[in-house]
């Protein structure tokens, strides 16, 4: 691996709150036959968690068969039945304390709905394997919001645990987070709302081995 890889930052993906079970699953298919992707962040309504695990049975297996990590938000149990490789966690730290404690090493345990640096320090301290920053739902423009972009930029300044930031809904949203040397970036509509997901992930994937290969 070069220099220029090992410090790439890496595209993650969040699935949309909205679209059937089926044309979804087609998409992501399309989107990761693309490239690079890190992992896949399962969202879903906790009200709802038939509708979750139906989602999430239909695209942990196509997640894992191309090696990106699988990610349940806020449930662990659909997690284990569906054989995920972890959960994201955005509804507080008990949370996500009791996530950590029960599932890491052996499962991925990831942090969001971080608001601030004292919101970011506390979750750190839980020990995740991520700190999420941006809302999972948050890529409403074509640049990333600006206080997420802020709180990653600081926090992979500062820490060891990675940093994910919350992309724009424009794949060139990707090079600003990897200017900032943030480890990921997280993208949605950027991805499967793109008539080519695969494409999509092929130019984010390109912008982000750009900015590596320019970076001194």
């Amino acid at each position: 691996m070069s220099v220029a890889e090992s410090r790439r930052c890496r595209l993650c993906l969040v699935t949309p709150p909205a679209g059937g079970d089926d044309d979804l699953a087609r998409r992501l298919a399309d989107a990761l036959s693309g490239g690079d992707v890190a992992s896949l962040i399962i969202t879903g309504d906790a009200a709802d968690p038939r509708t979750l695990q139906r989602k999430a049975e239909a695209l942990v297996p196509i997640a894992i068969a191309r090696n990106a990590a699988a990610l349940i938000q806020n449930d662990s149990r659909i997690a284990g039945r569906v054989g995920a490789d972890g959960v994201h966690i955005d509804t507080g730290l008990t949370d996500l304390a009791a996530a950590t404690a029960a599932l890491r090493p052996k499962k991925i345990v990831g942090a969001g709905d971080l608001k601030s640096r004292h919101d970011a320090m506390l979750a750190g301290d839980a020990g995740p394997d991520y700190v999420f920053f941006g809302r999972l739902d948050g890529d409403t423009g074509d640049a990333i919001f600006d206080k997420a972009f802020d709180l990653a930029e600081w926090w992979s300044s500062m820490f060891v645990i990675p940093a994910i930031v919350m992309g724009g809904n424009s794949l060139a949203s990707v090079s600003q987070a990897a200017d900032a040397g943030i480890e990921f970036v997280a993208l949605c509509r950027a991805v499967f709302d793109h008539p080519d997901p695969a494409a999509a992930v092929a130019e984010a994937n390109r912008l982000l081995s750009a900015v590596a290969e320019a970076t001194p």
